[in-house]
């Protein structure tokens, strides 16, 4: 069920309803009803692969259990490795088996040997990598006895399969969610408001400025053999406000809707394309997953601790990780090591964690210096985010060899297709201004006049979104 479709606008009410004023001050039976509508939620998509969501719940909380009331290491230990053995073992095949398989087929060839391989050619379970992730922090944090096993099993499936963030996150951590799930809920109709207000934000973000980014993406990397540079630069521009849009929007639509439920979850995007270097682009992009492979990667392998040869080597482990996270193909691999080169840097002179706070605080514009900071930071974004949206690394090269080639014949091509053409640039510079004003709270959607904003992007929202055939979230396929 998508964010962005009828079916998810008439489920929505219903739950809202059943939650606050058939069962009011009843966490039990809210609970409960939680969880069968993110089941119903899930199930929606494909009922076939709630039977894996239901295998992965049930693992992880009986491994916790298990662990907590082992007797001996060795027991504690046995149930840690299954249950993480078991969760990466469902993850690699459903989503890295086709991969690794034919690039073992692909290096023999050029060795001379030709192999059939046996592809699965199955179908990604969505939000696998998310609620996998859900399961391993909970699992890793019992072993490390940072937290005890949650003994409710509504509770804690309920944490794991919540359905905002269910299929694309942001990957929550029981620390933070699972006391809200358990600690009583009253009706708050300010909290609520400040949800509908971030929904609406979220929806102007995917329907206006990323479907509408997409229809020139799609066209323009299809058509690259053809398009001068120009062409393909606004490309790549286009394509990072579109995965921006896409993504940012939907973890806005899973906190706004989450507030309507009087639970919080952990904010996800933080104004990124305002990062005055890669460090703090990467503090403020998919924060959920960057904290994540922090917490339990970057750390355990000594983090910036010990030699400088070392803290490269975590570096590189943490991006390269990172990228093939989002997907079985080598253009995310070279999309992460080319971050992982942006940051060397600033980790050799030691100025990852010069820009902590935000750009131009208390400040009406920001300094030339800042200005150019920023724009060099999504320059340097933009050309990685060329990699993410390619089929091939072939193709990613090919497509910034024709923008490198300073050719300009024709002028900006691809201008009149279904949706907009100039008009678009306009748009992108209105959404600019309107995250710069936001970019010391959470959306622009605050202080004076919410009302009147929040009527007048819903408004844009209905004129200028496409609803007939609504497309789905980039981040679902990871």
């Amino acid at each position: 069920m998508l964010f962005n479709s009828l079916s998810f606008l008439l489920f929505l009410p219903w739950v809202y309803v059943l939650y606050w004023f058939v069962f009011p001050n009843q966490l039990k039976r809210q609970n409960i009803m939680l969880l069968l509508a993110s089941y119903l939620f899930y199930s929606f998509w494909d009922w076939r692969f709630l039977f894996l969501l239901l295998f992965s719940t049930g693992l992880d909380y009986y491994s916790g259990l298990f662990m907590a009331d082992a007797k001996l290491q060795v027991q504690k230990r046995f149930w840690f490795w299954t249950s993480i053995g078991i969760n990466l073992g469902f993850l690699g095949v459903f989503k890295y088996y086709d991969f690794f398989a034919t690039s073992f087929a692909e290096m023999l060839a050029q060795m001379g040997w030709k192999v059939n391989v046996v592809l699965l050619q199955i179908i990604l379970p969505v939000g696998i990598s998310f609620y996998t992730f859900h399961g391993l922090s909970y699992v890793i944090d019992i072993y490390k006895e940072r937290i005890t096993p949650e003994r409710n099993f509504v509770n804690y499936a309920l944490f794991v399969s919540y359905f905002p963030l269910l299929v694309a996150g942001p990957i929550e951590r029981a620390t933070h969610l699972l006391p809200q799930i358990k600690a009583p809920r009253v009706f708050n109709f300010q909290k609520s408001k400040e949800g509908i207000y971030q929904i609406i934000w979220g929806f102007f973000k995917k329907v206006v400025i990323a479907d509408t980014c997409a229809v020139y993406v799609n066209t323009i990397f299809e058509n690259d053999d053809t398009a001068n540079s120009l062409t393909l630069l606004l490309g790549a521009i286009y394509f990072a406000f579109q995965i921006y849009g896409d993504f940012s929007g939907y973890s806005d639509i899973a906190l706004g809707v989450s507030k309507l439920f009087g639970i919080d979850l952990l904010r996800n995007f933080n104004f990124p394309y305002f990062s005055r270097d890669i460090a703090e682009f990467w503090r403020r992009w998919h924060i959920s997953l960057s904290s994540w492979f922090r917490d339990y990667l970057y750390i355990p392998l000594g983090g910036n601790q010990g030699s400088l040869a070392k803290k490269i080597r975590n570096t590189f482990i943490i991006f390269l990780v990172s990228g093939f996270w989002h997907g079985a193909n080598w253009t995310f691999i070279v999309w992460g090591g080319l971050n992982a080169l942006y940051f060397l840097p600033l980790l050799i002179r030691q100025k990852n964690r010069t820009h902590l706070s935000i750009v131009a605080q208390g400040r009406i514009f920001p300094t030339l210096k800042e200005l150019f900071q920023m724009l060099f930071t999504f320059g340097m974004t933009t050309l990685a985010w060329v990699f993410f949206r390619a089929a091939s690394v072939t193709e990613a090269f090919h497509y910034l060899k024709n923008m490198f080639a300073f050719s300009f014949n024709g002028g900006i091509q691809y201008l009149s297709i279904d949706r907009y053409s100039v008009e678009l640039v306009a748009l992108l510079v209105v959404f600019i201004g309107l995250e710069w004003y936001a970019r010391e709270g959470e959306h622009p959607i605050r202080g004076r006049y919410t009302a009147l904003k929040a009527s007048l992007l819903l408004l844009g929202v209905m004129l200028l979104g496409t609803y007939s055939n609504p497309s789905s979230f980039i981040y679902f396929q990871f």
